[in-house]
């Protein structure tokens, strides 16, 4: 019988200040991340699912396999929990090279529950070449690439990721995403991530839970949590939208990619090619969307569909968002309340959405 799917943490802690008082129903595959501000109990989540905190009264179970639960009076310690866990430090150790960093996490893991090729990890975070080389030769992200192999070789039925991009720099971040998305696209492998940038959880996550004050303000799908007028994410000059789509044609003369989604079709540019059938997700800011009562004429902008108003909230002083549905696709735009009086919108008035900027985020 197949084991349940899915991970379950009721988690309660209390200390000087702050109290942690969470309840987590979580995919059992793909990437949850953690979000929200510092000192809000992300961290702690993390640690108390792992056994490095403990949480009581609480109740941890991964995949159906229990780690905690205090009215059986179960306690798996850290050690006994098929985890890993990468830090915002990579934490090498400097005496061993690459491949002594990696060989200390399988000698970790019992032959009979090795399940990840290492060679696979290796190659996947592409460090083949690394292999000999000592910590102090290794670039900030490579650092980083390097400890999550070793994570990898204890085959982990969990991987946790605390802010792993956090002490690198834009250029190593950029160049360590595309490792990351990479490696959860290929291993089966259920993923926690907690993060301060909206960017790289909009690229990486599939599932979202929101945190405030030691508790969960909000779960579910990243889509439709950062599009929700009544939760932070989409407010301010930084809300977007998630959109998953699939690559249905490149144009190598115009460098212009068509991808449709559940709701259309968008063109966007794009100079690298991509094959058709491939999975891309995109993000549409809300300052890069207007909107007109009918079809624009004559336009340099490529992208222009029909909507529906859903709901329109107030944001910062004389602007305000408003959330559309292009079929079951949820849209942003944020327009002056000039214009949003201009036009009369109101929730389910047809509107013709105008999209000027679409990113590829992987």
């Amino acid at each position: 019988m197949r084991a349940p799917s899915g991970i379950d943490a009721r988690l309660h802690l209390a200390r000087p200040g702050f109290a942690l008082d969470v309840q987590l129903h979580l995919p059992g595959r793909g990437v949850t991340a953690l979000f929200g501000p510092s000192g809000c109990g992300k961290t702690t989540v993390l640690r108390s699912i792992a056994g490095l905190t403990r949480a009581q009264p609480a109740r941890v179970v991964v995949n159906g396999e229990v780690w905690q639960d205090d009215a059986e009076r179960l306690w798996r310690p850290t050690h006994q929990r098929a985890l890993g866990y990468v830090f915002q430090e990579a934490s090498l150790f400097d005496h061993l090279s690459v491949r002594g960093n990696i060989d200390y996490g399988l000698r970790r893991t019992p032959a009979a529950r090795r399940s990840v090729a290492i060679d696979q990890a290796v190659d996947l975070l592409g460090i083949a070449h690394l292999m000999d080389r000592k910590p102090h030769a290794l670039s900030g992200g490579e650092r980083q690439r390097v400890a999550m192999a070793r994570a990898l070789a204890t085959s982990p039925r969990l991987l946790l990721m605390d802010e792993p991009l956090a002490a690198l720099d834009a250029q190593r971040k950029a160049e360590l995403l595309p490792y990351l998305e990479r490696l959860h696209q290929t291993l089966d492998i259920p993923v926690l991530y907690v993060s301060h940038s909206i960017d790289e959880i909009a690229r990486l996550a599939e599932h979202l839970v929101l945190m405030q004050d030691g508790r969960v303000h909000a779960q579910g799908a990243t889509p439709e949590l950062i599009a929700r007028l009544d939760l932070p994410l989409a407010h301010g000059d930084a809300a977007a939208t998630v959109i998953d789509g699939t690559v249905l044609h490149h144009d190598p003369h115009d460098h212009i990619l068509t991808v449709s989604f559940a709701g259309g079709q968008l063109l966007l540019a794009s100079p690298a090619p991509r094959a058709p059938g491939q999975p891309v997700r995109l993000r549409v800011q809300a300052r890069d969307v207007s909107l007109a009562l009918a079809a624009p004429g004559d336009t340099s902008i490529l992208n222009i569909v029909a909507a529906s108003v859903v709901e329109i909230s107030p944001d910062s002083p004389g602007q305000c968002m408003v959330a559309l549905d292009v079929g079951p696709t949820r849209l942003l735009a944020r327009v002056t309340q000039r214009s949003a009086q201009a036009l009369g919108l109101a929730p389910g008035l047809r509107v013709f959405a105008q999209v000027k900027g679409i990113a590829v985020l992987g």
